[in-house]
């Protein structure tokens, strides 16, 4: 059995950023990050790990840290390159706030609607939220049909197993009370740790999960994006794995 917490109880949220060459990008994500005045005086906590970038990531990290020294930031290495998911495991438990988003280093999704995002919790409501690019009026860019239809397919197959209506199990953008992510055991180091989140989120006794729809402001990977069609196999596989196989 969950216990609530109360919207009194939300006092810090903490911002889970995994970094891989994303040079050309992240200062402008951060400054967009340290902008965002979270309702009801909520703090930020920016934890970013840098996955063993190859380009000049870590420098740009580190100068961006120095500069900004009043925030509140906490950077995190990998001395190898483990994956985009083995890099939000490290996040994850280094988190101190009373809950957890993910963001992506690149600027797909825009932090300013953090606010919606949390609005649920606030209203007592919600232990974990999917911002999903599927539902609402804001802005979304037009690019690649194939991947649409990979999203909606992968959505709808975990919606099969978990018995939730998602509309966007891919999405970046997942808040969850940091008492309850911290205590799931993660084992998928690259793009599969969407799915196995979803599933084993979903077999939470008496989660409270809602969905609230996002902007979505995506890249061609020319302009860097990284998932390919084998990540989406490996998702396939998470979602019967961590659905079937895995209490």
């Amino acid at each position: 059995m969950l216990t609530e917490l109360s919207m009194q109880e939300f006092k810090k949220l903490s911002i889970v950023i995994p970094c891989f060459n994303e040079e050309r990008t992240i200062h402008l994500l951060l400054d967009r990050v340290l902008k965002v005045q979270l309702i009801h005086n909520i703090q930020k906590e920016i934890i970013l790990v840098d996955d063993c970038s190859t380009d000049n990531t870590s420098e740009v990290l580190q100068k961006y840290l120095e500069k900004n020294s009043h925030a509140n930031f906490i950077l995190l290495k990998h001395a190898v390159n483990q994956g985009k998911g083995a890099a939000i495991h490290t996040g994850i438990a280094k988190a101190s706030g009373d809950y957890l988003i993910i963001q992506d280093a690149d600027l797909e999704y825009n932090p300013d609607e953090y606010n919606l995002i949390i609005q649920p919790v606030l209203d007592g409501f919600a232990d974990v939220v999917f911002g999903s690019r599927f539902i609402g009026g804001n802005p979304h860019r037009i690019l690649f049909f194939w991947h649409s239809v990979g999203n909606k397919f992968l959505t709808f197959l975990s919606n099969v197993f978990t018995n939730l209506n998602l509309t966007d199990m891919e999405t970046c953008y997942k808040l969850f009370r940091t008492d309850i992510i911290q205590k799931i055991k993660l084992k998928e180091k690259r793009f599969g740790f969407e799915p196995e989140v979803t599933a084993r989120v979903a077999k939470i006794k008496d989660i409270r999960i809602y969905e609230v729809g996002i902007s979505y402001y995506g890249r061609t990977y020319e302009e860097g994006k990284k998932i390919g069609w084998k990540d989406g196999f490996r998702a396939i596989w998470c979602i019967l794995k961590y659905n079937l196989f895995v209490k």
